[in-house]
């Protein structure tokens, strides 16, 4: 039996998908930021100021503008690799993912842990410092668990993980892909603890964008109405804002539940948005972001954690008159410190621009383009 008969045929991309995919990488890794923005806070007073004002707004943007995004990079990134690891052998498509993800995320790491816990260390800079060998490793590899710095990386951490089983999973059949999904839907809704991920709910949506590849799906998305699509998201973060907030006591299941529902939705709406960017007058100048956004990905804590404070010695902390405003523009100001950033790279270090881009940056085109293939 051909792998075309196993795995079932594998949709060519339409210059119309292939330019929603770009812009939703510009969209979904510029809001992850706020997922991540800057409060001048520890836990504790953050707790207390969950309910204020300030504090609703900062869980609104994170929830829904940050963590809501990151679903669609995972189903774009399975949906691309649903293609790629077809057309290469395991340790081809292995080698290149170790290229294009595995090595990238050790660097930032190492780069976070030298210069965020370096100034930590020094009492220069409230972070996470190193404590002990341990930790470093951790900080390095998050084997067990997150990043303390580079609170990011663990997408990039389970990504690599998932990619290892990526070119047997694309040449099965449907019905076993469906098998896998259901598994690993268990797995995200009971949390499961179990250090081969540590983030069950990547698999989920990888899955997804793999499944998606075999169908009309993406253009399926792109045709109902984008109002539709908001109004359904509105509704699922309504139900979660509900489930966390005004429900009472429920079991952890109820919550994972509500965030997968609520991710689902959140995907949907922000690939129908690309999809409509892609088609209006802006999308030539958002797709000339794209190159910029896995190095977005990676350095954007590390800009948090050293100029957040430095800015807010003006704005202030939440809760402060002028924090709103930083609040928002966070993503925005981290952008364009990333284009200063890769640009600077590509003059001086084209190389390294390279590496710490993940291959999107400097180096040959041919490079660049092998890259854009994968993650």
């Amino acid at each position: 039996m051909s792998t075309a008969e196993t795995s079932g045929a594998v949709r060519r991309p339409t210059r119309q998908v292939s330019d929603s995919i770009a812009i939703a990488r510009v969209l979904c890794i510029t809001g992850m930021v706020y997922a991540h923005a800057w409060t001048g806070l520890n836990y504790a007073h953050l707790v207390e100021a969950a309910h204020t004002a300030q504090g609703v707004l900062r869980w609104q943007l994170m929830e829904f503008l940050g963590r809501s995004a990151v679903p669609l990079l995972s189903i774009v990134a399975g949906w691309l690799a649903a293609s790629s690891a077809l057309n290469q052998n395991w340790g081809s498509f292995v080698a290149n993912k170790a290229r294009t993800v595995l090595t990238p995320m050790l660097l930032w790491n190492g780069l976070s842990i030298a210069i965020v816990g370096g100034l930590a260390f020094a009492g220069l800079l409230a972070a996470p410092a190193p404590r002990e060998w341990l930790w470093t490793i951790e900080e390095l590899f998050a084997f067990t668990q997150p990043n303390d710095i580079n609170v990011q990386m663990p997408f990039l951490r389970d990504l690599f993980v998932c990619m290892l089983f990526i070119p047997f999973l694309a040449r099965m059949p449907s019905s076993v892909l469906f098998g896998v999904l259901a598994i690993a839907l268990v797995w995200a809704v009971t949390e499961f603890k179990f250090v081969l991920l540590l983030r069950p709910s990547i698999l989920v949506f990888l899955l997804i964008g793999m499944l998606a590849r075999r169908s009309d799906l993406a253009e399926s998305v792109a045709a109902k109405p984008i109002a539709l699509l908001a109004a359904l998201f509105v509704a699922t973060a309504c139900l979660k804002a509900w489930v966390m907030y005004g429900a009472g006591p429920l079991p952890r299941a109820a919550h994972a539940s509500a965030d997968i529902v609520l991710r689902l939705a959140a995907a949907a709406f922000f690939w129908r948005l690309a999809w409509a960017v892609s088609k209006s007058k802006f999308a030539d100048r958002v797709k000339a972001l794209e190159p910029y956004m896995f190095l977005l990905f990676c350095a954007h804590m590390i800009m948090i954690w050293l100029f957040g404070p430095l800015i807010g010695l003006i704005t202030g902390p939440l809760g402060s008159p002028l924090y709103p405003i930083f609040l928002i523009a966070q993503p925005f100001l981290v952008l364009g410190g990333t284009i200063l950033l890769g640009n600077a790279l590509a003059q001086v270090a084209p190389n390294a621009a390279q590496i710490l881009s993940g291959g999107r940056m400097g180096g040959s085109e041919t490079s660049k383009a092998a890259a854009r293939q994968g993650a």
